[in-house]
């Protein structure tokens, strides 16, 4: 029996490679990118709607993860009319397209659109966001689940691991080159995450999509650490120095809001999947260890 089609829209960015790996035992793995490839790509621009209209005409999805984003929360913040572009038109356009053609959406947000005040979100929180970024995750979460009320939406604090290819936005591995090049990097103390290690995430999501699930899941660790706490624990199982890990105390000028606190609390797709989810310690080995 063949496989379904899940077209990955991103495939060729940090989450979207892992996605790709995770997605092979289940779906026919098809790729969605700016530039397109060989058999069984497209070249997709989710900015523009005949772009998608095309490549759904041409791929024909099953299911759609919807992983291309303009997550660069700064930039966001300097320009907004390419990141609403990008992060609340793009979902929606794609999200047009998938009901037409009765595809599966999973769409990913962020944690970003809550403002952090206080410890652990649960899917059920009102949002509040303090970004650009996070008003228009927001704006997209609201859109996709009003055209496609079964679509699964999947927040996400932090994701942590190495890249599977050159030029993505991972940032273990703008980490590792700062080090290695012996420069000191300052990380803030006051911002709590619980991070999630790409891999694990990309398995959960694929698991989510193979099964009757809708609505909104958070998805991180089951516990939660400083960003400065993170990076320190990150270099000393490197092997680097304490001295290239400096805490960051005091706000950046010119740098978009983020959330202090942005601990996702994951029971809802622990319990849809028969899972415990590890701790911060868990996911930063799991970077090192080897394993997707």
């Amino acid at each position: 029996m063949e496989k379904p089609r899940a077209l990955i829209i991103g495939a060729r960015g940090f989450l979207g490679a892992y996605l790709v790996e995770a997605a092979k035992p289940c779906f026919q793995v098809l790729r969605g990118e700016r530039r397109g490839g060989s058999s069984g790509d497209a070249a997709i621009d989710i900015t523009d709607a005949s772009s998608i209209r095309r490549a759904f005409e041409d791929l024909n999805p099953d299911a759609v993860l919807l992983v291309a984003a303009m997550s660069d929360i700064d930039r966001c913040e300097a320009q907004p009319a390419e990141a609403f572009a990008a992060n609340v038109r793009g979902p929606e356009i794609v999200a047009n397209e998938c009901a037409r053609t009765n595809a599966r959406l999973l769409f990913t947000s962020t944690a970003a659109v809550f403002d952090g005040t206080k410890h652990g979100y649960r899917e059920e929180d009102s949002v509040c966001p303090l970004s650009v970024y996070g008003v228009m995750k927001a704006q997209a979460e609201t859109s996709v689940r009003s055209l496609i009320p079964s679509a699964v939406i999947v927040r996400i604090s932090l994701i942590i691991g190495l890249a599977k290819a050159v030029g993505t936005n991972s940032a273990l591995d703008s980490l590792l080159a700062k080090w290695n090049a012996r420069i000191p990097v300052c990380v803030p103390t006051a911002e709590v995450r619980n991070p999630i290690h790409a891999g694990l995430l990309s398995s959960i999501m694929i698991r989510l999509l193979t099964t009757s699930a809708q609505g909104i899941f958070h998805i991180g660790a089951c516990d939660s650490m400083s960003r400065y706490e993170l990076a320190a624990h990150i270099a000393s199982l490197a092997g680097f120095p304490d001295d290239l890990v400096l805490p960051q105390k005091e706000p950046i000028p010119g740098r978009a809001p983020r959330g202090k606190d942005h601990f996702l609390i994951s029971e809802k797709v622990e319990n849809l999947c028969g899972i415990k989810i590890p701790g911060c310690e868990h996911q930063i080995v799991r970077c090192f260890d080897g394993s997707a």
